[in-house]
């Protein structure tokens, strides 16, 4: 698209007289770069469909190519029923060595591999040389999930929160007891969406307990349901919710 503007805008001086100025091959060509380094992006995000490590989700932010929204759940282990919320960034020459991307949690983790004032995940003290060709969006996400199922960290390397690798060693309950308290944390957050996010979660209504009841009921052949009689059953379900006065006022899709 970019280049055919240029051309246009090139052609238009010469037939004004003034004598035609090409694009720059420098320009051209970091232009094309950029083009691969985006086309590459939605590459690795598609590829995450079938390969994301279990429990984490990725959703693409509406207005950067570069931003995702997710988050995970932990099934097992001290952070067992932590709902965990966070967005990945990507410098704009991500696909470039050490164009490591960034990953920030939503609400606070007591991690010794997550930074306890910023929620920043170390992936630079995973990853100190980011290589595209070995590394990508699934590496990091599978590296985000690990975090929260080691039961050991190691004493020599450098780490986002040297207090929490500390007491771990020298204290386990009171580690533990910090855990808990993050997990309880994340729990209480999970509803709270920042502006942008596309991984929103809502509070349960009146009207998806009555559809899930009605589901149950007519549901006995999941392959015979049809989408209009999924949709009958979400119209069902709002009528008698509005009729009972637990609707806000607003439509939910």
């Amino acid at each position: 698209g970019g280049g055919r503007g240029d051309n246009k805008g090139g052609e238009g001086g010469g037939r004004g007289g003034g004598a035609r100025s090409p694009a720059s091959p420098m320009t051209s060509e970091a232009e094309r770069e950029q083009a691969l380094r985006d086309y590459k992006v939605t590459i690795e995000y598609k590829h995450l469909k079938q390969h994301a490590p279990g429990g984490v989700y990725l959703v693409p932010s509406l207005t950067d190519l570069r931003l995702f929204h997710g988050v995970v759940f932990v099934r097992r282990g001290p952070f067992t029923n932590g709902v965990f919320k966070f967005r990945v960034s990507l410098p704009p020459r991500y696909n470039d060595f050490n164009a490591h991307p960034s990953i920030h949690f939503g609400s606070y983790v007591y991690n010794p591999h997550v930074d306890p004032e910023t929620g920043e995940l170390d992936v630079k003290g995973a990853y100190p040389t980011w290589d595209p060709h070995r590394h990508y969006l699934v590496t990091v996400l599978t590296y985000l999930k690990k975090i929260f199922y080691m039961k050991t960290f190691g004493t020599d390397e450098p780490v986002a929160n040297p207090e929490a690798r500390e007491l771990v060693r020298r204290d386990p309950k009171e580690y533990r007891r910090r855990v808990e308290a993050c997990v309880r944390e994340s729990q209480r957050s999970v509803f709270v969406n920042e502006e942008g996010c596309t991984a929103e979660f809502h509070e349960d209504r009146v009207c998806h307990q009555i559809l899930r009841e009605l589901m149950k009921e007519r549901l006995k052949d999941p392959a015979t349901m049809t989408r209009a009689q999924i949709l009958e059953m979400v119209g069902e379900a709002k009528a008698e919710d509005e009729r009972d006065g637990g609707g806000d006022g607003t439509e939910e899709g």
